[in-house]
């Protein structure tokens, strides 16, 4: 993280934030909107591996997102990249636990 804040990547902050859970009656509308949940971390994007682009949904323009300082995370959660060449905001298509378990491998899609 040192390295990347020094020479400007490859892992720029980012956001993680989901929309909440809206309290619903029993009706099925809902009463109170969700209390979105935001958390910071880092994202460093790189190419889709040829894993990514044989599943099942990849759209050409699909990325690999390495998430970093996030205790969990889902495909809930839409990330927003504050700075670097990828900035801007993109949805999670799939999201795994890294092999040493340190963060995040996801397929990342640019949000509309």
């Amino acid at each position: 993280m040192a390295l990347s804040a020094r020479y400007g990547g490859p892992y720029h902050a980012a956001t993680a934030s989901w929309p909440g859970t809206p309290v619903m009656d029993a009706g099925g509308s809902i009463v109170t909107p969700g209390t979105p949940v935001t958390s910071d971390c880092s994202a460093q994007v790189d190419a889709a591996t040829e894993a990514m682009r044989q599943a099942e949904g990849y759209a050409e323009g699909d990325a690999r997102i390495l998430v970093l300082g996030l205790e969990a995370l889902d495909t809930d959660a839409r990330l927003t990249i504050a700075a670097g060449p990828h900035a801007g905001t993109w949805t999670l298509q799939s999201v795994e636990l890294d092999p040493i378990a340190v963060g995040w491998v996801c397929r990342g899609r640019r949000a509309a």
